[in-house]
């Protein structure tokens, strides 16, 4: 296993060296997303920043006549783009400066690309597919061209008004998944996307106040790529439904420390049709009834109004006693709010309509009736 340069630098207690630690171990990681590798060269170069041998600036610098006396294998060789790309990205997440618009994210794009792409900082003016292994090929449906602008402003200013006020971590870390979605949904450019929302993201983060000074970026930015397509994609004739639970796990590590195993195979959508199979055949198994929920639910639950019931059998029908649920599922199903998705999580727990499925996540839910 390879070791890694920075680990060290992240444990120390003094704060410079573990920030700009995080800035280039993040900033390397990144290039994953695209399948990039960075070489040796650019490691000792920024273990030199970190020390403070050097400046960021000397670093780049350094980076761009080193690539002047050394040529690129062949066109398929990247790693000068992955390279200078990193030393870009890690001053970025060194500076404190940040607006939170999207001439900001344009800006960004134009920082890490400058030089590399020719439309660094341009918006593309044609549509795209792009195959995805998550998806076995498939493609999301990206944002159109001719929107590209006004769909950013839209989506950034609804963010803006946005008051995360009152709301459980849970709820915030849900949302949160949904804006970074959509706002990568929209692929403003031809290449770029990934690394250039992740960098808006981690400094939007900052001024909500999160410290993201941890490695999750760094380690699984394959995985956060993975999450956000499957977080725009929907087949509905092989049941397949856009969803945010994988990327709320990343966000939970990320944010709340937790330590969910991040695999991009639970992903994949072969999973889901492998699933889907495997409870139909079992479905004619376990049946259960319409009067037998109703009667079992008041029997349980004093004083249940019928909406509720309602509910309870819609849930049912979509779910069944086998496939499991989150209460991103609920909202799509019952049409409902998160806090009152919360709040009818809470009834059939208490109530042990519903119990929690371990291995899937933090709240997953299956019937037990």
């Amino acid at each position: 296993m390879e070791k890694d340069p920075f680990k060290e630098y992240l444990r120390q207690s003094e704060p410079s060296k573990r920030d700009k630690s995080y800035a280039w171990d993040t900033a390397i990681g990144l290039q994953d997303v695209d399948g990039l590798k960075t070489s040796e060269y650019l490691k000792d170069t920024a273990i030199k920043n970190i020390e403070g041998d050097i400046t960021i600036d000397e670093a780049q610098k350094l980076l761009n006549t080193y690539y002047k006396e050394n040529t690129k294998k062949s066109e398929k060789d990247r790693t000068e783009e992955a390279d200078k790309v990193s030393a870009r990205i890690a001053k970025i997440l060194s500076e404190k400066a940040f607006s939170f618009s999207a001439n900001e994210y344009i800006s960004i794009h134009k920082k890490l690309f400058d030089g590399i792409y020719d439309y660094a900082g341009v918006l593309r003016n044609y549509n795209i597919t792009k195959k995805e292994w998550v998806l076995d090929g498939d493609t999301v449906v990206y944002g159109t061209a001719t929107e590209l602008k006004a769909t950013l402003d839209y989506d950034i200013s609804q963010e803006k008004k946005f008051s995360y006020k009152g709301l459980s971590t849970q709820e915030i870390i849900h949302h949160l998944a949904l804006f970074i979605s959509g706002l990568w949904q929209i692929h403003a450019f031809g290449e770029g996307n990934p690394r250039t929302t992740a960098v808006f993201f981690i400094k939007y983060l900052r001024t909500l106040g999160y410290d993201v000074t941890n490695d999750i970026f760094a380690k699984h930015s394959w995985y956060f790529r993975n999450a956000l397509v499957r977080a725009n994609y929907t087949d509905l004739k092989n049941d397949i439904h856009s969803t945010t639970e994988y990327l709320e796990l990343f966000l939970e590590n990320l944010l709340l420390n937790k330590h969910h195993k991040l695999l991009n195979r639970t992903m994949h959508i072969a999973n889901t049709l492998k699933a889907k199979s495997d409870i139909e055949t079992e479905k004619s198994d376990i049946q259960i009834s319409k009067s037998d929920i109703e009667a079992l639910c008041k029997e349980k639950i004093n004083n249940i109004t019928n909406k509720s019931i309602q509910h309870i059998l819609k849930l049912h029908n979509t779910f069944g006693n086998i496939q499991y649920f989150g209460r991103s599922d609920i909202e799509k199903t019952l049409g409902i709010k998160a806090s009152a998705a919360s709040s009818f999580i809470k009834m059939l727990l208490d109530n042990k309509i519903i119990k929690p499925i371990q291995g899937k996540g933090k709240g997953k839910y299956i019937f037990a009736i």
